[in-house]
């Protein structure tokens, strides 16, 4: 494993920490992701709404909210399609909740994951035919649907797309485009999530809606009641959070803790987690896989019926429904990294060329994104899985480091049916004669544009601190530069030359530790999560990693947390 650790620039630092009047190690922070002046880091600290973008930078906003505008009016049919993951079912309700403040004639819709596949078709057209529909909203999807786009036009409907994914090199036809990638969009916002291109939307259509006096007929709603919702799916898909996100994520996260919204209080309870202390941390890795589970093993309009649900009891109904499918998720997902883990045993040469490419016809094609992103991890390499129970083989694929799946799938575009999604997760669509195919086609293209460096581990040190560092002021700190996730990671510390003075197992597999340093004269209690093997443990440490989190149950307290040796 490679260790990287840029000291930061010392007239920076001394800068920041008299500014700021704030610990070393956070200047240091602050310095590290390029804030360089008390204004750039006041913001940081304390972002506000003054800075966030205007909507209409957006290619196309003004198009898209006045032709809602008309359809709001006439009363036309307006249909909103929405993609089965978090970030699209938090997109499609809170879409849904403003444009019925409005008494707008609305429908939403979610399609199946395996039964209909992603985003919008040409039978979903037919559908919309069916109801009437005059105008379809699509959220965090659509960017590739050019037939649906085409179909809808013959049929006299009117289609708007709102996404965020990667465009192909032709944009559908469609009434208006809003997606912050397109090469002629100068908003610079390509780091919005689903949700976040279609709370602009909303941004832009309360102005509107002002302009036109609806708010004279109907209360004007506040921004505010929507960032819950911006928050789950903009942490959930796992985009940078960074400038704007950053800025209504910090207010996300102050809106879910106030208990508004009850689908959110039930996940949270029936997740154990306290919603006065609720961070991303829960929201990465016990809200959002619940919401994704549904989409993934059932079906997720569940989600968008549950967060849009105004009654306690229901949603606590629910919650548990989640839960229970998130658990059958888990399962399955563990069958499928074991059979996978298995076959590698036996035959090593499925990991040449840095490349996994692998199918079979009992996998849930569901919850291959999953299994890829956990084997892409563990064996530091991008992973292709497929399920081949039809004709066209249908799966994910999940990258490392830089390495950019959805560019070196591009390159392979004669082999796939279908494919889409980010530099580190797609989809693919695959016939089964070119299943064969594929791999060496994906490795020609990985050994032209990826060195040796590409697929090493990396580990980014943050900062190298010692055990009288470790405070509750620093904690504190440390919590000022929440939410974490993608683009403001959590920073992970080195420590070095550390005895373990004591230590236990609890739960099977955890590790608690009483360190000490070279000196002796300092000691910290740790934890070291879900050890492989806890029959030969060490007993020093030269390097050690840790992250530090304020103890939820101890105040004043500390929590160092073993993230690597």
């Amino acid at each position: 494993m490679k260790l990287t650790y840029t000291p930061p620039d010392q007239e920076v630092l001394q800068r920041l920490q008299r500014v700021l009047n704030c610990h070393p190690v956070i200047a240091g922070l602050l310095a590290d992701k390029g804030i360089t002046t008390a204004d750039e880091a006041k913001f940081f600290l304390n972002p506000d709404y003054s800075r966030l973008s205007n909507p209409f930078k957006l290619k196309d906003m003004s198009k898209a909210v006045e032709r809602i505008y008309t359809a709001v009016t006439n009363k036309e049919k307006i249909l909103i399609f929405g993609d089965f993951d978090a970030d699209g079912v938090t997109a499609t309700a809170m879409l849904y909740q403003f444009l019925s403040l409005v008494e707008a004639d609305l429908s939403w819709y979610v399609p199946h994951r395996t039964k209909e596949g992603y985003s919008l078709q040409l039978p979903h057209i037919e559908m919309a035919v069916s109801m009437d529909v005059d105008l379809i909203i699509t959220v965090d999807c659509g960017i590739g649907s050019h037939e649906a786009v085409q179909a809808a036009a013959r049929e006299d409907i009117d289609v708007i797309i709102t996404d965020h994914h990667e465009p192909d090199t032709t944009i559908p036809n469609a009434f208006a485009v809003i997606n912050p990638k397109q090469a002629d969009c100068s908003a610079r916002l390509e780091y919005l999530a689903g949700v976040g291109v279609a709370f602009y939307l909303i941004m832009g259509l309360r102005k509107v809606f002002r302009e036109n006096g609806v708010w004279e007929q109907f209360p004007e709603p506040k921004l505010s009641e929507y960032l819950d919702l911006f928050t789950i799916g903009t942490i959930g898909d796992m985009v940078p959070l960074v400038l704007d996100n950053r800025t209504l994520c910090v207010a996300g996260m102050k809106r879910i803790r106030m208990g508004l919204r009850p689908a959110l209080v039930s996940m949270a309870r029936t997740s154990r987690v306290d919603m006065n202390k609720l961070d991303s941390d829960d929201i990465s890795f016990k809200i959002v896989p619940m919401l994704n589970a549904a989409g993934r093993i059932s079906h997720a309009r569940i989600c968008v019926s549950h967060l849009t649900c105004p009654a306690p009891a229901q949603t606590e109904t629910t919650a548990a429904l989640l839960d229970e499918l998130n658990r059958k998720r888990r399962l399955i997902e563990k069958e499928i990294v074991e059979d996978i883990e298995r076959r590698i045993a036996g035959d090593p040469s499925i990991l040449e060329n840095r490349l996994i490419v692998l199918w079979d016809s009992k996998w849930d094609a569901s919850v291959l994104g999953i299994a890829a992103s956990r084997l892409a991890r563990k064996h530091v390499c991008p992973v292709v899985l497929l399920n081949s129970k039809e004709n066209i083989a249908k799966g994910s694929c999940r990258s490392i480091n830089e390495i950019n799946i959805h560019e070196i799938l591009s390159e392979t575009r004669d082999l796939l049916e279908t494919f889409g999604g980010h530099a580190m997760a797609a989809g693919l669509s695959v016939r089964k004669e070119n299943l064969t195919r594929l791999k060496p086609a994906l490795a020609d293209i990985l050994a032209l544009v990826c060195t040796e460096k590409d697929f090493k581990p990396i580990r980014k040190i943050d900062a190298v601190i010692e055990i009288p560092d470790i405070t509750p002021e620093l904690v504190s700190q440390i919590d000022l530069l929440r939410p974490f996730g993608t683009g403001n990671p959590e920073p992970v510390f080195l420590m070095e030359n550390i005895w373990v003075v004591s230590s236990i197992i609890i739960g099977g597999c955890h590790r608690k530790m009483t360190l000490r340093d070279q000196s002796g004269e300092h000691q910290v209690e740790a934890l070291h999560f879900n050890l492989s093997d806890t029959t030969c443990l060490p007993d020093f440490f030269s390097k050690l990693m840790v992250k530090l989190k304020v103890d939820r149950f101890k105040q004043n307290c500390v929590q160092v947390i073993v993230q690597d040796i």
